[in-house]
């Protein structure tokens, strides 16, 4: 069965909308594991406008599934995975004015610095992950870093599949046979919803994790949050 990581960004972006403390990102993120959920993604900016780096302090003590901290592995963002030590980081290349992440990475243009940043988190016992575009030879670069997993970055395959192109997902597959074959587990995240995840996680047999806030956390305003994680969980299984 694939895993579900609940991001709770859209929670934080909430919050400080109203200033407050309400919703609290803290007892949202015991709520979604209560309901189901394996595990907790955040993704802290540099500006802080969502989730908020004393977040992800605070949420260290009650994520007792899979903590997964995202970003762009700036010295301030490395010395925040240093200090919580989650159980997975996921690298991603965000620019700074980027409203959600919009590429993976060039594993093969970055090597000599996903390969330094990836071996201080390992030597820390942190679990690494590179997000990824469903490119082969990305997929290949991504061995050679050492990192313990790829992300694939699905909003092309969900654009795509709500214009009914369901060939979207090839590439898809053959990133994740690729990745198995070297060893390297398999996340996949971003505009998954519950419209597309069940043919995803069909195509993808050997998915380990998926992450998803922004669908998941609109879908909860009609069908609840309880209601929606377990209709995810449903469809990765």
């Amino acid at each position: 069965m694939t895993k579900l990581s609940v991001n709770i960004n859209k929670i934080a972006t909430l919050r400080n909308s109203r200033g407050g403390d309400v919703p609290n990102v803290v007892q949202f993120a015991k709520d979604v594991q209560r309901f189901g959920a394996e595990g907790v993604t955040i993704h802290p900016r540099p500006d802080e406008r969502h989730i908020r780096y004393q977040d992800a302090h605070d949420l260290k003590p009650v994520v007792y599934t899979e903590y997964n901290i995202e970003g762009n592995p700036i010295p301030k963002f490395i010395d925040l995975v240093l200090a919580t030590k989650p159980t997975q980081v996921t690298l991603v290349p965000d620019s700074i004015d980027a409203i959600t992440s919009n590429a993976g990475w060039d594993t093969i243009k970055n090597k000599d610095f996903l390969v330094e940043v990836i071996k201080e988190f390992k030597n820390n016992g942190i679990r690494t992950s590179i997000f990824v575009d469903p490119v082969l030879k990305q997929i290949e670069g991504a061995k050679e870093t050492g990192t313990d997993r790829i992300e694939l970055y699905t909003e092309a395959f969900a654009h795509q599949y709500s214009l009914g192109n369901k060939d979207a997902v090839i590439p898809y597959a053959d990133c994740a046979k690729l990745a198995d074959s070297l060893d390297l587990g398999v996340n996949a995240g971003h505009d998954l919803s519950l419209d597309n995840i069940e043919f995803f996680k069909q195509s993808i047999p050997n998915l380990l994790e998926v992450s998803i806030g922004h669908a998941l956390i609109a879908e909860s305003l009609y069908l609840g949050v309880e209601n929606v994680i377990n209709m995810y969980k449903n469809k990765l299984k």
